[in-house]
């Protein structure tokens, strides 16, 4: 049965899509981390390392449900066979599978929250492959421009974005915003320009679904250490840091996409 957290009346439940090795050395993909840095990671997420020491990534999607109502999906995953991740990621993904272990009929997701639009985060959220037909699909401005200006290098916009609005189905924000009861969206832009996190608050008690703010237990002890996919990685930095900062003052369980556990407190 996949994870679940208890926030309240609110359920948080883990659904791993896939797992595999990252396609460069985790050294390249976090230049500035030190050796002594990578053993203190590594002895806090040990499942994020392969037995030589590389990085091993879990591509997790959140559903989040208040009470016995419709249900919120932060992020898609890595998609089937032929998605967009395809190139690099361990497709086809098992969505669908970890969703009816969960008892989750996709007609329950109601809103499909995509962190970013990065291929990885949005596989089983592209219409030509998603179960889920008519649920609103959440994003931000910045990033919706990004792929609309390159249109001709990657298939987001195409393959996502224009027929999403096309349904009817786009909601695009530009900052925070409720999403459900219990649920919003704080920005958390730097990885990616409209970069968003989820915060799912109830009964004196949170879980940020945090995406790509952290993709690794190293920055999570760390935060000022750059991540090589970074659109800006001076404001990633900062947000990073703020964020870090606020969970540890607040007590607040993280819930990210690609450590080795699906919630953590700092």
């Amino acid at each position: 049965m996949p994870l679940t957290h208890i926030v309240g009346q609110l359920t948080i439940t883990a659904l791993e899509d896939g797992a595999g090795p990252f396609f460069m050395p985790r050294t390249q993909a976090f230049p500035g981390a030190t050796p002594a840095q990578w053993v203190d990671a590594d002895a806090a997420d040990p499942a994020a390392a392969t037995a030589d020491g590389e990085w091993w990534l879990r591509f997790r999607s959140y559903a989040i449900r208040y009470d016995e109502g419709p249900v919120t999906l932060v992020d898609a995953g890595i998609g089937p066979a032929g998605s967009l991740a395809a190139d690099w990621a361990p497709v086809p993904g098992h969505l669908p599978a970890e969703l009816a272990a969960a008892g989750i009929d996709p007609a329950e997701v109601t809103a499909i929250v995509l962190t970013h639009l990065h291929n990885d985060h949005m596989g089983w959220a592209v219409p030509r492959d998603s179960p889920f037909t008519a649920a609103r699909v959440v994003v931000q401005q910045a990033d919706v421009d990004v792929y609309k200006a390159n249109r001709d290098q990657a298939g987001q916009f195409d393959l996502l974005i224009e027929p999403l609005l096309a349904q009817g189905r786009l909601q695009v924000l530009a900052g925070d915003a409720p999403v459900s009861r219990g649920v919003r969206i704080i920005a958390t832009p730097g990885h990616t320009p409209g970069h968003q996190s989820v915060l799912a608050e109830d009964a004196d008690d949170a879980v940020l679904v945090a995406g790509d703010l952290a993709v690794h237990m190293v920055q999570l002890l760390h935060p000022d250490l750059a991540y090589a996919s970074d659109t800006d990685p001076e404001q990633a930095r900062a947000t990073r840091r703020r964020i870090v900062e606020e969970v540890k003052d607040r007590g607040i369980t993280l819930a990210v996409s690609h450590l080795g556990s699906a919630f953590r407190k700092l």
